[in-house]
Formats: C-alpha cells, sequence, structure tokens
C-alpha cells in the first residue's frame, strides 16, 4: 500500500442484553467494511450479514466504501423488529389518542378525574 498510515478507530454492535465496542488499528484509506472485517466481529456475531445489513459512524448511516476517520466509531445496526408506522397506525386503530411524548393520556385523565372536587386554580 502507498499510505503506510494507520489509524484507530471502534466497531459497534449490540444485542438486547450485549453491547461490544472493538478497537481497530487499520490503514488511513480504509473503509467501513475494512475495518468490519478486521475487527473480527463476523466472527463471534454469526448472525451478522454484511450484505444485508445497515452500517454507520456515529449514528449516522454510511456506505460500507467510505473512508475512515481517525476516532471513527463503525456501527453495525440490527433490522427493526417492528415498523414505527404499523406501530402507530395499530395504536390509531385501537382509538388510543396518546400525548406529545409518548404515554397513554387515557390514563392520565382518568386519574385527573379521580380529585377531591376542588380545582387547582386559584384565580378569581
Amino acid at each position: 500500500m502507498e499510505n503506510a498510515e494507520m489509524i484507530e478507530v471502534e466497531v459497534a454492535y449490540a444485542l438486547p442484553d450485549v453491547q461490544v465496542i472493538i478497537p481497530v488499528k487499520i490503514h488511513a484509506d480504509a473503509t467501513l467494511e475494512d475495518a468490519i472485517t478486521h475487527s473480527g466481529i463476523l466472527d463471534n456475531f454469526p448472525e451478522i450479514d454484511l450484505g444485508k445489513s445497515k452500517v454507520g459512524i456515529f449514528g449516522k448511516l454510511a456506505r460500507k466504501n467510505a473512508t475512515l476517520r481517525p476516532g471513527d466509531r463503525v456501527e453495525i445496526y440490527r433490522p427493526l423488529i417492528a415498523d414505527p408506522k404499523e406501530v402507530r397506525r395499530q395504536r390509531a386503530a385501537e382509538g388510543k389518542r396518546m400525548k406529545k411524548g409518548g404515554g397513554d393520556l387515557d390514563a392520565r385523565e382518568q386519574k385527573e378525574g379521580q380529585g377531591d372536587g376542588e380545582s387547582g386554580d386559584q384565580s378569581a
């Protein structure tokens, strides 16, 4: 290789019960795929299919052939278990109203309706 300079990056992968970050020293012109391969993570987690898995750097999607910079954290993403849009559709079909940021409004309204009858408003 023409450029013998080495850089340090991390390769990260997480399951619900295990998170792994592997430091990797690699050539400065290496790609995300190179870092993943050199990390050995594919040997430890055979369920990772690089052909199908999405990857990124610090939480932003990136192409597998993108060149790395020193200190980058290469992340291998697992597929979503449930489609967020479909979950919202199902919630709407059930007639549940949601407050902004999540949380069930119906439960909150029931709790507020169980007060002692006095209003918290002290204005005249």
